[in-house]
């Protein structure tokens, strides 16, 4: 029988030494928990002794918790009839920022910027800086999308264009259209369904979604809506026991038909706009602040337990946990695409996080010229996708034409989950319709045929592309003063 816990008792365990929660009427002993929470534990500290209802479940799904904990940690039921005025104003968060009805009609949306407008509208502050955010100045997050605007299409006319195809296959899944949902943890600060949007809205429309290590969801809940396949994204755990487990789970499922390793992001950058806003619903209790003072941002909260210490010599580790095909996730340098070749990874993800690594980092698209110009054989080799800045068909079209197997689309897959499945279903086919209209107007039938670098003229953006040791510039040693 369902032990039934007082208000009282609750208040009895609110701090580190025994921190205690309720969530949705469940209260459970998190002290055992605390210092693995993914997000760090200060997090589970700053709501001990309180109701965390809706603080959890603007992040993570019912579920979680309880697939997460072993069953000891559940201590019972929240009596409801012990509880009284003060708890209840005290765990009552203050009214939402922003009201999901100010929203346009999903038949309003015609284009990815479209879809974005509506999140900034509708998502609480919160969301909308955990989502639209990016690091430091977003100068990189920003450039990504612009860099694109600057290469030019060069059409072909006079072809017969009635009939054209988008069809591929990556990693043994056949895709109607050659892009992916980009991989993204906490999925459900854009909307309620989160993951489970994204499972159910990009396979039946044609296309493949990737699984984040921190999903809302429990991920065998996100692979049972899941129509077919998926991929895997995979953050290595300081517990390395941790991704070990996880790399079995994930590899034991016959969905999942790739694992994208995240290398781009050693440590959680700094993300002020997610830093600066404060939860509408943060309860005023001060708790230790950890190791550091760099913020509460979210992205903070579910990413500290990102290992720094990977290193090339972790993929033969990594292989001995999965037979599914390793994709690095984050080349940023022809350097590092050549190592992942040498590898012998299946494939690699030109990436710089969306601008929310290193700050200023180049474009995805401008290294992804830089590997043509300096190590042009990874393209023979293994599976080249790109993703970062990518809000238009055209802009897939031309990442095709310069040798890319498919593109990541990250964000406006986010704003999409803002109406749920059939947000992405929409997503999904304004951008298949965006591809096959630019297909069309540049001459193009098959386009993973046909499309090549003549399609283009990159010389707006030549000049970004590195080339090689500097002209001048060399590394010297520096003179050590003597005092």
């Amino acid at each position: 029988m369902t032990r039934k816990v007082s208000v009282s008792e609750v208040l009895q365990h609110s701090s580190p030494e025994s921190a205690w929660i309720v969530v949705d009427g469940n209260v459970y002993d998190m002290t055992d928990f605390a210092p693995s929470h993914p997000g760090g534990p200060e997090i589970i500290h700053q709501y001990s002794g309180r109701d965390a209802s809706v603080p959890y479940n603007e992040v993570h799904a019912p579920s979680l918790i309880k697939s997460s904990l072993d069953a000891k940690h559940h201590i019972g039921t929240l009596d409801a009839a012990t509880v009284t005025e003060s708890w209840t104003a005290a765990n009552t968060p203050a009214p939402q920022a922003k009201a999901a009805s100010s929203k346009p009609p999903l038949a309003d949306i015609i284009n990815m910027y479209d879809f974005e407008k509506a999140a900034h509208q509708s998502f609480t502050n919160k969301a909308w800086a955990y989502i639209n955010g990016a690091s430091n100045d977003s100068i990189t997050r920003d450039i990504n999308i612009e860099t694109l605007k600057k290469i030019w299409f060069r059409p072909a006319v006079m072809k017969n264009v009635s009939r054209v195809t988008t069809r591929t296959s990556l990693f043994g899944c056949r895709l109607d259209a050659p892009f992916y949902v980009a991989p993204t943890g906490a999925v459900r600060t854009a909307g309620e369904e989160g993951e489970l949007a994204l499972a159910r809205g990009a396979g039946p429309s044609g296309i493949i979604h990737c699984i984040s290590t921190p999903a809302s969801y429990p991920h065998d809940e996100i692979l049972q809506a899941t129509p077919e396949h998926a991929f895997f994204q995979l953050y290595v755990d300081k517990d390395r026991a941790k991704s070990a487990k996880l790399l079995r789970q994930i590899s034991a499922s016959d969905k999942v038909k790739a694992v994208f390793v995240t290398v781009d992001l050693p440590v959680v950058s700094k993300r002020e706009d997610d830093e600066r806003v404060k939860a509408e619903n943060t309860v005023e209790k001060q708790v230790s602040p950890g190791k550091d003072q760099k913020g509460a941002g979210l992205a903070r909260q579910s990413g500290s337990f990102i290992d720094p210490a990977v290193t090339w010599d972790d993929i033969p580790w990594i292989r001995k946990h999965t037979t599914l095909p390793v994709v690095v996730k984050g080349i940023q340098r022809w350097q590092d695409a050549r190592t992942a070749m040498s590898l012998g990874c299946e494939g690699i993800v030109v990436s710089n996080h969306g601008g929310r690594a290193a700050d200023t980092a180049q474009p995805s698209i401008i290294t992804l010229l830089e590997l043509h110009r300096n190590c042009p054989e990874v393209f023979g080799k293994m599976e080249v996708l790109v993703d970062g800045g990518f809000r238009r068909g055209s802009d897939i079209v031309k990442a095709i034409c310069l040798g890319a197997s498919a593109v990541g689309v990250g964000r406006p897959f986010l704003y999409a989950v803002n109406y749920g499945t059939a947000g992405v279903e929409h997503a999904v086919a304004l951008l298949r319709d965006e591809i096959e209209t630019a297909m069309r107007l540049c001459g193009m039938t098959d386009l993973m045929e046909e499309a090549g670098p003549d399609f283009l003229n990159t010389a707006p953006v030549d000049h970004l592309v590195y080339h090689g040791p500097h002209a001048y510039l060399g590394r010297k040693p520096r003179t050590r003063a003597r005092l």
